[in-house]
């Protein structure tokens, strides 16, 4: 059954790959293709970003181990979209020019947070797997959490680009919000109990 479950979250998960690179070759991706892949590769960053996240609250909800199982897949699907995000920003708005990144880094902040948040991800995505789990032991848990401020800079790049219409912002927001604060209050109900038993 699990294995089901896998091949079934990691098809899902390649989808929006698989049609944007459908539309991009049939060019079918609207009047803006470029607008369009980075839109949609960002949103799914997102997303599975959050779906990342909420790994560890369905494991203490469920009592059931699934979550975690999945949780490095959706990671390492949610580094890859980021990474085709900012490989399409490469692409179609500065032509690969080291010159012009630095200066839109310099001149946008919202770009100096989402590459920043990008950063954070790599080695996350580059010590993902099991054999550098035994490898750093105890650091490879501290490491992964930078996936928070990760997660906090992504939301901040989506809101400052937003302007106006802050809408959609809101609601990333609002789920990361709920999806630390979770982990926040376990940490703090973690600490309280344990300065009682001492």
């Amino acid at each position: 059954m699990f294995r089901a479950l896998r091949f079934a979250v990691f098809t899902a998960c390649f989808v929006p790959f698989a049609w944007l690179f459908y539309g991009a070759s049939a060019g079918s991706l609207g009047p803006d293709p470029a607008e369009t892949v980075m839109h949609e590769t960002g949103e799914w960053s997102l997303r599975l970003l959050a779906l990342t996240l909420l790994a560890s609250p369905l494991r203490a909800w469920t009592g059931a181990a699934w979550p975690l199982q999945l949780r490095r897949m959706l990671g390492l699907y949610a580094f890859f979209y980021a990474s085709l995000h900012f490989v399409a920003f490469l692409q179609f708005y500065i032509g690969w020019s080291g010159a012009a990144l630095l200066e839109e880094l310099i001149e946008r902040p919202y770009i100096t947070l989402g590459f920043t948040g990008w950063l954070l991800m790599l080695p996350l995505a580059v010590t993902s797997t099991r054999r550098m789990q035994r490898r750093l032991r105890a650091n490879w848990a501290k490491l992964h959490r930078l996936v928070y401020p990760a997660a906090v800079l992504a939301c901040l790049h989506l809101l400052w680009q937003a302007r106006s219409d802050v809408g959609e912002a809101l609601v990333y927001i609002t789920v990361f919000v709920f999806l630390l604060g979770w982990r926040l209050r376990r940490r703090a109900v973690r600490r309280s109990g344990t300065g009682a038993a001492a």
